[in-house]
């Protein structure tokens, strides 16, 4: 009788984790480059950091965007580039290429209407500010792929963003 449990218990375990192995979104198909961008001090944060939720920002040192932003040989933006976005618990960061097209050329783009991260060759739509980057339509739903994200950590009255 016990082991009969001990069995079924094992069993239940076992479905429990592959359902939820099924759900998880994938969000490091993109190559893994460096990303250092300082923003930790006040007056960078003052200057390039975003405010409200929804503000966003994007960086990208090998295009100069933006194009007054003190870009020096330790500063690294990715592979695509980085989106800075207030998110509901803070600021947010994430790689901007599309994780379904993995190509440095195809970023996304930010939906004025909704926030929603957008490619805009598979037209695959991600939620980066409430879902972690995570898929909500398109082929990258299909492909269970979101957004790689970055670590956002408070420095000096500022952020410093890294992989």
């Amino acid at each position: 009788m016990k082991m009969n449990k001990l069995l079924l218990a094992i069993a239940a375990l076992t479905l429990l984790m592959m359902a939820s192995s099924c759900d998880h979104i994938d969000n490091k198909t993109l190559p893994r480059y460096t990303v250092r961008l300082d923003l930790g001090s006040f007056a960078l944060w003052n200057t390039y950091g975003v405010s409200g939720m929804g503000d966003y920002r994007v960086f990208n040192r090998d295009k100069g965007i933006p194009s007054n932003f003190p870009y020096n040989v330790n500063t690294f933006t990715g592979y695509g580039g980085v989106l800075l976005m207030m998110g509901i618990d803070g600021p947010m960061a994430y790689d901007l290429s599309c994780p379904v097209e993995i190509s440095q050329d195809v970023v996304l783009s930010i939906s004025a209407d909704n926030f929603d991260a957008v490619c805009p060759r598979c037209n695959s739509h991600f939620d980066p500010l409430m879902n972690g980057g995570g898929p909500i339509s398109g082929v990258a739903i299909k492909n269970k792929v979101g957004m790689r994200q970055y670590r956002v950590m408070p420095s000096n009255g500022g952020y410093f963003i890294s992989n």
